[in-house]
C-alpha cells in the first residue's frame, strides 16, 4: 500500500503550497469542496480597479512548475533523534541540528516553526558555472507521470531532465525557489530573511524572492566588501564585494534593532548649554529646492538677521520654528551669532542604535581570509572550508532583527558559522536564541554507484577539497560543522568566564529515506490481513536505517509525529501503560500508538481509563503497521461508545 504522504503527493500540483496557504490568509474565496472560485477573486480585484492578473511580470526558467510542487509535497523521510547526543552533551539545549537534505527538513518543520523564526541567514552554494553547484535533486516520476503533472510533451519532458546535474541559471533557480517558498512559511510576520549571493545569481534572485516574498517586502541588496585586496592576476576586475539580499515576511511590521553605538559614534554628542536634557549635536535647517513659505528672516541672540542661502528655504515653517526656540532646540553657536540649527538630543535617538547602512565594510564584518583564517584556528589549524563567512557578518545580521528570545535559522549550515555567530550575539547581551541548523551529509569520500566508498590501495578517495577532512576522521561535512559548534562554544565560555546556563550545545536528529526493503514491505502490506506479526517499527530505528544515534523505531516515529502535529522537540511525552502495552501521552492530550502488539485487553483498559476519566485525551494516532483490521474495527467502535469524543487517526 501507499503511505499518507505518498498518497498526497500523488495529488499535489505545482500550484498546491500557494493554495494552501492562500486558504489560510482568504477562506471566503474557496467553495465546501476546495476549489478556489477564480471568478470571485478576479471580481474583487476589478472592483478596486487593480488587474494584476494581466499585467506585471515574473522569471520563468526551464523547471519553475517542478519547484513550485516540490513546495508542496510532504517528506517522504523521518527524524532519526541521535539519542546519544540528545541524552548527553546536548541534554538541556534548546539548539538543533539536523543532518539532511534540507528541503526535506523544511518539509518536517513546516507544522511545529510555522511563524516562530526570526531570522534566517543561509549561504547557498554559489553557481559560478564551475564544479561548486550542480543541481541535486532527482527527478523520481516517470517520464509518463511528468508529462500528466505538467502536461510537457517529449521535448518539454527531455528539457526538464536535462537541468540535473547541471550548473545552469534554471538548475540554480529550481533548486533554490521551493526552499525559499518553505522558509517564508516559517518566518514570523516581522521575521528576516538574508541571503548571501554573488554577481553570478543576484539578478535571478532577486526575481524570485520578489515573487515568492513580495516586491513590497524587500529591505535591502547589502554589498559586503570581502576583500581588502586586488587579485592582480585577473585579466578585468578583481571582485571585493558579495551581496546579501533581505527580506521581511511584512515589511509594514518590521523595524530593524541598528547597530549598536559606539564610543566613536557618540562623541559627537556634548553638551556646550548644559541643557538638563543632556548631550546633543546639531544639524543644518535648511533643505532644497525652497519652499517659499518657510523663506523668512530669522535674528540671532547677537542681533544678526540670516536667511537661508539662495535657492534654500528653512525645514521648518515658521511658527515650528519659534516653537523650538522657545523650547531651547534651537542652535546659534557658542557666540549667539551662528547661521541656526536645530538641537539632536541623544536621550531622543531610537534605543535601537544607528540605522544600517546598505554597503557593509570588512573592518566593521571581516573579510574572506580573515574569516578563513579564524576558522583554521578554530579548527586546531586545519583548512576544511573554502571561503566561510565571516562570524561578524552573520552576527550583525543576527542583531539587527532578533530579540534575546529569537529564533534563528540556517539551513545551509556549511561551517555552521550561523551557530557561533548566535552563541556570540547572546554572549554579547545576555539573550538566550536559539539556533536551527541544517546540513546535507556531504561526503568526503567518493562513493560508487551503490554507496560505498571507492578505494585505491585499501584507502578512501577523498573529494575535491575534503582530503585534510578524511584524514582527520570526519566523513561527512556535518561532523565538521557540529564540532565547529563545540569548539565555538569552548572557546566563547573560556573567554568569558561563563557559567553554566549559557547554551553552546545542541540536539541532533538526522532525516533519512526507509531502506528499500521497508519500502517494499510498506508496498506490500495489507491493511485487511488479520494476521500481523511483521514488526514494522524496528525497520525505523537507527540501526536499521544504517545511522548512528541509539534510537529506537518507536523513538523515530514519535519524532517525526511530534513536528508533523505542530510539537516541539522537547514537547513533554509520559509512557502511559495499557495492560502492558505501553504509549505515549503528548502535552496531556495527544496519546501515540505506535508498537504493535495490541490487543483486546488492551482496548479494555484504555476505554476505562479514558470512561472513568483517568485520562483524559482529544486525539489518538495510531501507527497502522502495527494493528491489524480486527483490531483497529474493535477499538474504532469502543470509541463511539464512550460520552466523550476522541478523534482517532490512522497513519501509514
Amino acid at each position: 500500500m501507499k503511505t499518507d504522504n505518498e498518497k498526497y503527493n500523488e495529488s499535489v500540483q505545482p500550484n498546491t503550497f500557494f493554495l494552501e496557504n492562500l486558504k489560510s490568509k482568504l477562506p471566503d474565496f474557496f467553495s465546501k469542496d476546495g476549489k478556489f472560485d477564480l471568478d470571485k477573486f478576479k471580481s474583487q480585484l476589478q472592483e478596486h480597479n487593480i488587474d494584476e492578473l494581466k499585467d506585471g511580470y515574473q522569471l520563468n526558467f526551464i523547471g519553475k512548475d517542478y519547484a513550485r510542487r516540490q513546495a508542496g509535497e510532504m517528506p517522504s523521510t523521518v527524524i532519526v533523534p541521535d539519542e546519544i547526543q540528545n541524552n548527553g552533551e546536548g541534554k538541556n539545549s534548546k539548539n538543533l541540528f539536523f543532518t539532511g537534505d534540507n528541503l526535506e527538513v523544511l518539509r518536517h518543520l513546516q507544522t511545529n516553526y510555522a511563524g516562530k523564526v526570526d531570522v534566517i541567514y543561509i549561504d547557498p552554494p554559489y553557481n559560478t558555472g564551475q564544479d561548486d553547484f550542480a543541481y541535486p535533486d532527482s527527478f523520481e516520476y516517470s517520464d509518463d507521470k511528468l508529462k500528466d503533472m505538467f502536461g510537457l510533451d517529449d521535448e518539454q519532458v527531455e528539457r526538464l531532465k536535462s537541468i540535473q546535474g547541471k550548473s545552469s541559471h534554471s538548475a540554480w533557480l529550481t533548486f533554490m525557489y521551493p526552499r525559499l517558498q518553505l522558509a517564508k512559511r516559517m518566518l514570523k510576520r516581522d521575521g528576516v530573511i538574508f541571503i548571501s549571493v554573488d554577481d553570478n545569481e543576484d539578478g535571478n534572485l532577486k526575481e524570485i524572492c520578489d515573487e515568492i516574498f513580495g516586491e513590497s517586502n524587500f529591505l535591502a541588496q547589502v554589498v559586503w566588501e570581502r576583500a581588502y585586496a586586488p587579485i592582480n592576476l585577473k585579466k578585468n576586475f578583481s571582485p571585493s564585494h558579495d551581496y546579501m539580499l533581505v527580506y521581511g515576511r511584512d515589511a509594514n511590521v518590521i523595524e530593524t534593532n541598528g547597530i549598536a553605538r559606539n564610543n566613536t559614534s557618540d562623541d559627537r554628542y556634548q553638551n556646550p548649554d548644559n541643557d538638563p536634557r543632556g548631550p546633543w549635536s546639531s544639524s543644518d535647517i535648511s533643505v532644497g529646492p525652497a519652499i517659499q513659505a518657510n523663506i523668512y528672516p530669522v535674528t540671532t541672540p547677537s542681533g544678526r538677521v540670516v536667511e537661508p542661502p539662495a535657492g534654500r528655504s528653512w525645514r521648518l515653517s515658521q511658527k515650528a520654528f519659534y516653537e523650538r526656540l522657545a523650547d531651547n532646540r534651537i542652535w546659534f553657536g557658542s557666540d549667539g551669532n551662528g547661521v541656526p540649527r536645530i538641537k539632536r538630543f541623544k536621550s531622543e535617538l531610537k534605543k535601537t542604535g544607528i540605522t544600517p547602512m546598505t554597503i557593509w565594510k570588512y573592518k566593521d564584518v571581516g573579510h574572506s581570509q580573515e574569516a578563513t583564517q579564524k576558522l583554521q584556528e578554530l579548527m586546531g589549524g586545519k583548512k576544511y572550508f573554502t571561503y566561510p563567512k565571516p562570524v561578524k557578518l552573520v552576527q550583525r545580521a543576527i542583531q539587527l532583527y532578533s530579540n534575546e528570545d529569537s529564533i534563528i535559522l540556517d539551513f545551509f549550515a556549511g561551517s555552521a558559522t550561523t551557530a557561533e555567530a548566535v552563541m556570540k550575539q547572546n554572549m554579547d547581551d545576555g539573550g538566550h536564541r536559539r539556533f536551527i541548523m541544517v546540513q546535507l551529509p556531504e561526503k568526503t569520500y567518493k562513493t560508487n554507484e551503490d554507496g560505498a566508498p571507492k578505494l585505491k590501495d585499501g584507502r578512501m578517495i577523498p573529494t575535491k577539497g575534503g582530503r585534510s577532512a578524511l584524514e582527520d576522521g570526519y566523513m561527512g561535512i556535518d561532523e565538521i560543522s557540529r564540532e565547529r559548534i563545540r569548539r565555538a562554544a569552548a572557546k566563547i565560555r573560556e573567554d568569558n568566564n561563563l557559567s553554566e546556563d549559557f547554551d553552546g550545545s545542541f540536539k541532533h536528529y538526522r532525516v533519512v529515506e526507509p531502506t528499500r526493503q521497508t519500502l517494499e514491505e510498506i508496498e506490500d502490506f495489507d491493511i485487511n490481513n488479520t494476521d500481523l506479526f511483521n514488526d514494522m517499527v524496528s525497520s525505523f530505528s537507527s540501526d536499521a536505517l544504517n545511522v548512528l544515534g541509539n534510537a529506537s523505531g518507536e523513538q523515530t516515529i514519535r519524532t517525526t509525529w511530534l513536528a508533523k502535529d505542530g510539537y516541539s522537540f522537547d514537547a513533554d511525552v509520559k509512557k502511559v501503560d495499557f495492560a502492558g502495552y505501553e504509549a505515549s501521552l503528548v502535552e496531556g492530550s495527544r496519546l501515540y500508538l505506535i508498537n504493535d502488539g495490541w490487543t483486546s485487553k488492551n482496548t479494555e483498559d484504555l476505554l476505562n481509563k479514558l470512561g472513568t476519566h483517568q485520562l483524559t485525551v482529544q486525539t489518538i494516532v495510531l501507527f497502522g503497521y502495527s494493528f491489524n483490521i480486527a483490531e483497529l474495527r474493535e477499538l474504532e467502535i469502543g470509541l463511539k461508545q464512550l460520552d466523550v469524543n476522541i478523534n482517532l487517526l490512522k497513519r501509514y
